[in-house]
């Protein structure tokens, strides 16, 4: 792909705060953006030059999208992958794939793709049934995890499987949907590799993150993690693997389990920005949304080297109501993402701070 030229217009589907820091990143490097999502008081609404409101399988408004702009992309992956083919029969530029979105989309589909890249992942086993449920669990042992195949995120569409007693009550609690159930994970700690690809294969990962999680949310992540070199190593290894065998273009996320001995497993992918990269806006010169806006356009990646360690703390429901005392910390900044129902769970904001 040749590089955009300042004033192009970039297209992101979905209208969240990840939307939104995209589209902050792309307005300060002379772009001009255009969401789409169903909300019209979005986040990424509210910064950007425009906003189309719809659902993502609205095909009128994906064509005005398609004329309208120089290359499509977008910010969370539950946007329909029918909706980016339907985009490029149109004769749009988007990335990353639909292929990305088909195979991350389905937690089965993501691991298998994951084990034929030569990624190790946690034993698994697809679950359509209640018998399937009770061979499975039978082979994996308890405890196991139980999870939606598709759609759950934050802790939600998932259930601990404790006993064999728990099994019925588990597959009636995800309303009999097409599941996994995932072998226990005996980890040490929990990173990510925030990292990018571009339209001509150039790779390029950001430091390690170490992430602490709080009922299945994001509480904090530190980076640069304290963790070996080989770790670092494998890690950096596996997001290669993950973005050359998805042919990817943009930024990605990938979840890791680091084992007692070192060896690290693949817990998940997610095909866009993360909450996990949040440290980088004021840890790099060129944090994970200036980074993903470089890689679709077709301009060189950024210097991904830390500048320092932070600490980026998710601010959940109430806790944005405590902006004025966050707001005055010394060596921190706070991010907003201008929601205005601080309900409990609810991603409000974050805010990352310095500590070396």
């Amino acid at each position: 792909m040749q590089a955009l030229q300042l004033g192009a217009t970039i297209g992101i589907l979905g209208d969240g705060q990840l939307g939104r820091m995209l589209s902050q990143a792309a307005s300060r490097l002379g772009f001009k953006v255009v969401t789409f999502g169903p909300d019209a008081e979005s986040p990424a609404a509210q910064v950007s030059l425009a906003s189309k409101v719809a659902a993502y399988t609205d095909e009128a408004v994906l064509a005005r999208l398609a004329e309208r702009c120089d290359v499509i992309t977008f910010e969370f992956e539950n946007v329909p992958a029918s909706s980016l083919d339907y985009l490029v029969g149109l004769g749009a530029t988007v990335a990353p794939s639909s292929k990305a979105l088909r195979i991350t989309q389905d937690r089965v589909f993501e691991k298998s793709f994951a084990r034929e890249q030569g990624v190790g992942t946690v034993d698994f086993r697809a679950i359509d049934s209640l018998d399937d449920l009770k061979a499975a669990v039978a082979e994996l042992g308890v405890p196991s995890l139980l999870k939606t195949r598709r759609e759950g995120y934050d802790g939600k569409g998932q259930v601990w499987i404790k006993s064999t007693d728990d099994i019925a009550e588990a597959f009636n609690s995800l309303n009999g949907r097409p599941s996994i159930l995932e072998a226990k994970a005996d980890f040490t700690r929990e990173i990510s590799v925030v990292a990018a690809r571009g339209w001509d294969g150039t790779v390029s990962t950001f430091p390690i993150g170490e992430n602490h999680h709080v009922g299945g949310i994001l509480s904090t992540t530190l980076a640069p993690a304290q963790i070996a070199a080989e770790t670092v190593a494998r890690a950096h290894d596996i997001a290669r693997k993950v973005l050359e065998g998805l042919d990817y273009v943009g930024v990605l996320a990938v979840e890791l389990f680091v084992l007692p001995g070192g060896d690290v497993l693949l817990n998940e992918i997610a095909p866009r920005v993360h909450n996990s990269g949040h440290w980088t806006q004021d840890g790099c010169l060129c944090d994970q949304f200036e980074q993903h806006i470089r890689a679709v356009v077709g301009w060189p990646l950024g210097d991904t080297t830390a500048r320092c360690t932070v600490e980026m703390t998710n601010l959940l429901g109430a806790d944005i109501l405590d902006w004025p005392r966050l707001s005055a910390e010394a060596r921190a900044r706070l991010y907003v993402y201008g929601k205005d129902d601080p309900r409990p769970g609810r991603k409000m904001g974050h805010i990352n701070r310095i500590k070396s």
